[in-house]
């Protein structure tokens, strides 16, 4: 896209933009919701108090229910992968791995077939 096509296209959008605000603008329930809205900020400033003490005071347990989840998330931890002890009767070799990203395990999977294979795996721990 050229420069001027650019410029073109985002004229085309300031145009469309303000029509939208202008139909909004008209709307009587944006109006009132304005208007509560400034209100409220006045009311704010008239007692020093943010936001987030009018949600502690209508609505303590808000922040509690916040902390709680906030809580889960850090402390839960990923779960530790098992070993798996694999043994090829084919040749007798064996390996051990916590995943599927060894290399002699996808050489196998890739030869034997993956159920196969899931088949000769013992867990160890």
């Amino acid at each position: 896209m050229s420069l001027i096509q650019k410029y073109h296209a985002t004229q085309e959008a300031i145009k469309e933009l303000q029509a939208q605000m202008a139909a909004m603008e008209k709307d009587g329930a944006l109006k009132k919701e304005m208007e509560f809205e400034s209100k409220l900020r006045t009311l704010l400033g008239e007692y020093n108090k943010a936001l987030p003490d009018v949600i502690n005071i209508l609505d303590p347990q808000a922040k509690a229910g916040k902390a709680v989840r906030g809580a889960v998330k850090t402390t839960g931890t990923k779960r530790a992968r098992k070993v798996k002890q694999y043994k090829n009767p084919h040749n007798g070799e064996v390996i051990e791995t916590k995943g599927g990203n060894h290399k002699t395990l996808k050489e196998w999977k890739a030869k034997w077939g993956g159920d196969v294979v899931e088949g000769w795996a013992t867990l160890l721990g």
